[in-house]
This record gives structure tokens, C-alpha cells and sequence, in this order.
């Protein structure tokens, strides 16, 4: 049985592939539901983010889990083999465990030490587990994940600074104009990202901010938190019309912002900066080519962000400390946990010839009071307990080691458990 997992992301696949993949939130369970159901496949759980999409499993065969979930990034994206096989990767086992736990570090993020990406590794798990793709093998990589990422966050210093994608975005945008101050600012979606944008303008200056989104009930919440105004989303060409900035964020399949609405909404034109961080894009391709509008997206913030990576090497170099730490813990309890079965049969036939024994002398400790058969059949238990009790640490201690598959070998036939 191997963990495995294969997916896509920044680093491999530029984001007009990332997009085709994406797979939206209300869409996961359904997603997980079909990959469980592969021949190949035990477990799974699915990661999809702004920077990402990953399967992980638990596979009967490494070989045969990657062409099913190969295939099922194929259906996802409309994609055949050839188109996606370049932009794919694959690790297993120990390697496995190492990528996830750095996923949730925030060292494989495209703005390191970003702090949504724990979040969205803790959801993919509780997501996974409510679909029953998450059995005790996930279960205890995932929980190991976040405390990985918890630790890192905690014990050192890669998470200060920029915090978030949505951040950055902002972040990003002040750094393109000089300043927000005085700009009108439109904000389309009122989601995770969305919150992120909002938190992040109430210190990027005194702009006037306006929300809008499918969802009324968040979008005035949002308003309220940066002082802003809410406009229905279907009076969205009329705001465009005198914004300055425009930040996008939505989970829309589609987009929302074309060259058409623009061009309607903005027929003197004017400059306006936007900058769409969702996946796939808010904002169609044709709006870059107008004169006046400059578009920048997840590639330009990347790229924006790259800067900052070389100042945060040292404390990469810790938090890689802490993830290899993790991963040694991981394979401890792993491996322990497969000495688990072993144990409790060498306790069950231990306590079974215990109760043998007590069957056997029931004629002798039959003018016991109850009060001290209990006390006959706790001090029992607790000379089997004793005298098992280094042995199964041993067991435990040395499971996956060739020592450990001595002694689990010799146990066996010792104790004839088979």
C-alpha cells in the first residue's frame, strides 16, 4: 500500500492549465466519490486551490493509481494524455508525505509563508473524511500536515509579512499606482478571497470601496468591515464605470468581466488597474488589449512575489528543519501503527489464556465475595499487561525495520498467531 500523490500546480503548468482543472468546492465531493470508486484507489482526498490541484491516495499500486488519476485529470480538464503529461507530477511514499507537509508550510507556495494554504489543506481533509475518501491512512498523514503547518507558522518567522494571496493582491496593486488613497476600488466577491482583500484594505490607504457579489447577505458584511458600500451585482457595468481599481476573486466557471462590459460601462475609457486573483479568471483575456486597462493576474503576482523569496531563505531552511522532523514522526506512528495488529492479537491470546486459567480454578474461588473475584481478575489483568508490556513497545518501536520484522516474525511463531 503506498501513498501517492499527482496533481498539478504553479511551478509546473501555466495558469491556462491550472484553470481547466480547477475543480470548484460544491464540486469535490463528487470528485472524490468517482476516485474512490477506481480500481486502484483505497483512499483520497483532493486539494485545489488558486496555485493547485492534487490528488492524494492510498493505492494498491503506484503504476495503476497514477493512470486513474491521470485519467480523471483528463476528463477534469477535457485534456488528452500528451497535452497533460508534461505538466505532471508524481511522488510516492516518504516523498509523498514530504510534499504535502511542505503544501501546508507554506514552502511550495507562490507567495511563501502564505497563510490561506493551511486552511485549504485542513478543508480538503474535513471534505475528504465527510465523503469517505479518508480512511486511517489519510487521516493520519493529513492531521500530521497540519500540525506541520501549524508548527511552522509558530516556531519561526515565515509567516510574517505578506499573509495571504489575497494580500498580495492588494499589496501588489498599491505598489503599481504608488498609493490607493483616494482611489475607487471595486471588489467582486465576497468569499474566503474576498475577506482577504477586505482585511487587506483597511491599511492600504483611504480608498472608497465598493462590494459586490452573487451573495448580498456577504458582500454587505464585507462593505462594512472596510467602511465601503455594497451594490447589487447586476448594477456591476455602472460601478465599473468610475473605479480605478478593480479586484476579482470570485469561484464563477466563467467570466464576469468581458471587453464588451467594459467597453459599455467605460465609453471615455480612463485608466484602470485590475487584478484578478481567481481560478479559472474573472476577467476575459480580450480586456488587456484595451488602452487604458492593465490586467494583471495570478502570473504577475507570482512573479511580484518572487522577490521576497530569497529574503525569507533562512527561515525556509528552518521550516524545511520542521518538516523533515515531521515527516520522521510520521513514519514512526505509521509504521507503528502496522506492529498494532500484531500486538493486540498477542494481548487477545494472553488474555485468553488468562480467562482459561480463572475457568479452570472457578471451583477454588468460588467463596470469593464479589469484591474480591474483581480484585483477583484486575490483578490478573494487570501481571499480563505488565509482563506484555515491553514487548509491545518493542514491537511498536521497531516496526518497518529489519529488527522489527525479526521479532514480528519470531512473536508469531512463538505465540503461533499466525
Amino acid at each position: 500500500m503506498s501513498i501517492v500523490v499527482i496533481g498539478l500546480n504553479h511551478h509546473t503548468g501555466p495558469l491556462s492549465l491550472l484553470e481547466r482543472v480547477a475543480i470548484a468546492p460544491d464540486d469535490v465531493p463528487k470528485a472524490i466519490a468517482g476516485l474512490v470508486c477506481r480500481p486502484s484507489i483505497r483512499e483520497a482526498a483532493i486539494l485545489s486551490t488558486c496555485n493547485r490541484t492534487e490528488v492524494y491516495a492510498v493505492a494498491e499500486r503506484f503504476h495503476g493509481a497514477y493512470g486513474d488519476i491521470r485519467d480523471f485529470f483528463c476528463e477534469l480538464g477535457d485534456l488528452d494524455a500528451a497535452e497533460l503529461q508534461p505538466h505532471l507530477y508524481s511522488q510516492h511514499d516518504q516523498a509523498a508525505v514530504a510534499h504535502l507537509f511542505e503544501v501546508a508550510a507554506g514552502l511550495d507556495s507562490a507567495l511563501i509563508g502564505e497563510s490561506e494554504i493551511l486552511g485549504q489543506v485542513r478543508t480538503a481533509w474535513e471534505v475528504a473524511q465527510r465523503e469517505g475518501g479518508s480512511g486511517a491512512t489519510l487521516n493520519l498523514l493529513f492531521r500530521h500536515a497540519v500540525q506541520t503547518g501549524k508548527r511552522a507558522r509558530t516556531e519561526t518567522t515565515i509567516g510574517r509579512g505578506t499573509a495571504s494571496v489575497s494580500h498580495a493582491a492588494v499589496e501588489m496593486a498599491a505598489e503599481r499606482l504608488g498609493s490607493l488613497d483616494g482611489k475607487r476600488v471595486m471588489v467582486i466577491g465576497a468569499g474566503e478571497m474576498g475577506a482577504g482583500i477586505a482585511k487587506a484594505l483597511t491599511s492600504a490607504g483611504n480608498c472608497m470601496v465598493t462590494v459586490t457579489s452573487r451573495t448580498t447577505e456577504r458582500a454587505d458584511t464585507l462593505a462594512k468591515r472596510v467602511g465601503g458600500r455594497t451594490v447589487p451585482f447586476d448594477a456591476l457595468a455602472g460601478e465599473l464605470a468610475t473605479a480605478d481599481v478593480l479586484l476579482t476573486c470570485t469561484g464563477s466557471p466563467a467570466p464576469l468581466v468581458d471587453r464588451a462590459l467594459l467597453e459599455t460601462s467605460r465609453p471615455a475609457g480612463g485608466p484602470l488597474l485590475v487584478v484578478d486573483i481567481a481560478v479559472p479568471r474573472d476577467v476575459d483575456a480580450a480586456v488587456a488589449e484595451l488602452a487604458d486597462v492593465t490586467v494583471l493576474n495570478l502570473d504577475d503576482l507570482r512573479e511580484w512575489a518572487a522577490k521576497a523569496v530569497q529574503m525569507r531563505a533562512a527561515v525556509a531552511h528552518e521550516v524545511h528543519a520542521i518538516v523533515a522532523d515531521e515527516v520522521d514522526r510520521f513514519e514512526f506512528e505509521s509504521t507503528a501503527r502496522q506492529a498494532a495488529p500484531l500486538v493486540a492479537k498477542l494481548r487477545d491470546r494472553a488474555d485468553g489464556v488468562r480467562r482459561g486459567e480463572l475457568d479452570r480454578f472457578a471451583s477454588r474461588l468460588r467463596d470469593l465475595t464479589p469484591e474480591q473475584a474483581d480484585t483477583v481478575d484486575a490483578l490478573t489483568k494487570a501481571i499480563v499487561s505488565k509482563l506484555l508490556h515491553q514487548a509491545s513497545v518493542r514491537l511498536k518501536h521497531d516496526a518497518g525495520s529489519p529488527k522489527g520484522e525479526r521479532n514480528a516474525a519470531a512473536v508469531r511463531d512463538l505465540f503461533d498467531l499466525g
